[in-house]
C-alpha cells in the first residue's frame, strides 16, 4: 500500500530521518511501493514546494540528495502504490492546493458523485486522474466555506465521504508552514505519529558521533507522523479509527474523535479490481 510520512519540528530542519536514514526509511520502504515519490515542504516565505517523481525512491539517485538538501519546519512525504491513475507525475503525491499539501492512503469510490459536490473553482484545481486529489478537493472546498479552518474542513469533507461514498480506507495528512493533521479513518490501515519533543530521536544508531561520521545534521525535537514505525517500535502511537491528530506552531499534539463509526458504505478487498487489491495489502 501507499506509504505516509510527516515531520513537524520548531525550525526548518533537513529530512533524512524518516526518508533515509534509519531503520525501514522511506527509501527502504520503497522497495515495496514503486510507482513513485513525491516530498513536499514550504520555504522562509511559506509558499509549498512539491519534488515528484515517476519511479521508486531507491531507484533514485536524486532522492538521497534531496533528502539532505531540502529545509523545512514541515515536511509531507508519499511512497505510491497506484491504486488509479496512470503511473505519471500528475498522480503523484503529495498534492498542492491554496497554500496547503496532502496526502493519502486508501480508496475512494463514487468520484462523479465526488465531483458533483465539488463547485467548478475546486474540480478546476484536479489535474489528474485520482481519488486522492479529489478528496483534497473536497477538503479545499469545504476549509474555505469554514474560513479557512483546516480542522473544520478536514472534518466536514471526511464525514460527507463517510456518509456518502463508497469507502475502503481514508488516511490522510494535510501540511501547511506551521501545521500537520493526520486522520486515520476506518481501521483498515494504521497511522501511527511520535512525540520527539525531547530531541532525543530513538536508537543508538541515531547518536551524534554516528550522525557526525555519515555527516548528517543533529536531529531537531519534533513529531513524526508515519503509515509504520521508522526505526525502533518503540515509542510510537496508533491513532485510534476516526481520530484527527493536529500539531500546531507549539509543537503540542491534539488527538480528538471526528469520526465515530464505519463508513455508512464500506468497501472490502473484494469491491476492488485486482491492482487496488495488490495495492491496499499490508507488505
Amino acid at each position: 500500500m501507499c506509504r505516509l510520512f510527516a515531520r513537524i519540528a520548531a525550525e526548518p530542519h533537513p529530512a533524512v530521518f524518516g526518508l533515509l536514514e534509519t531503520d525501514n526509511s522511506l527509501e527502504a520502504q520503497s522497495r515495496r511501493e514503486p510507482d513513485g515519490y513525491g516530498i513536499g515542504t514550504f520555504d522562509k516565505e511559506g509558499r509549498p514546494h512539491v519534488i515528484k517523481r515517476a519511479k521508486a525512491a531507491y531507484e533514485d539517485a536524486g532522492f538521497p540528495a534531496e533528502a539532505h538538501e531540502l529545509r523545512s519546519a514541515v515536511f509531507l512525504a508519499h511512497i505510491r502504490f497506484a491504486t488509479n491513475g496512470a503511473n505519471a507525475e500528475r498522480n503523484t503525491h503529495p498534492f498542492i492546493q491554496d497554500g496547503r499539501i496532502f496526502a493519502h492512503n486508501g480508496v475512494v469510490h463514487g468520484l462523479d458523485e465526488l465531483e458533483a459536490r465539488l463547485r467548478p473553482e475546486y474540480r478546476a484545481l484536479v489535474q489528474g486522474e485520482t481519488d486522492s486529489e479529489r478528496v483534497f478537493a473536497l477538503v479545499t472546498q469545504e476549509t474555505a466555506d469554514h474560513g479557512g479552518d483546516v480542522t473544520a474542513g478536514l472534518t466536514a469533507a471526511a464525514r460527507w465521504i463517510a456518509a456518502s461514498l463508497p469507502l475502503y480506507a481514508l488516511n490522510v495528512l494535510v501540511g501547511t508552514p506551521e501545521a500537520v493533521w493526520a486522520l486515520r479513518y476506518p481501521e483498515t490501515h494504521g497511522l501511527l505519529w511520535f512525540d520527539d519533543r525531547d530531541g532525543h530521536v530513538h536508537g543508538d544508531r541515531h547518536d551524534r558521533r554516528h550522525r557526525l561520521r555519515v555527516g548528517i545534521d543533529e536531529p531537531v525535537p519534533g513529531i513524526g507522523i508515519a503509515s509504520e514505525p521508522i526505526g525502533p517500535q518503540e515509542g510510537w502511537r496508533m491513532l485510534e479509527p476516526g481520530q484527527l491528530l493536529h500539531v500546531g506552531p507549539g509543537l503540542e499534539p491534539q488527538v480528538t474523535t471526528i469520526l465515530d463509526g464505519p463508513p455508512a458504505r464500506p468497501l472490502t478487498l473484494a469491491d476492488l479490481d485486482v491492482h487496488a487489491v495488490a495495492a491496499q495489502q499490508e507488505t
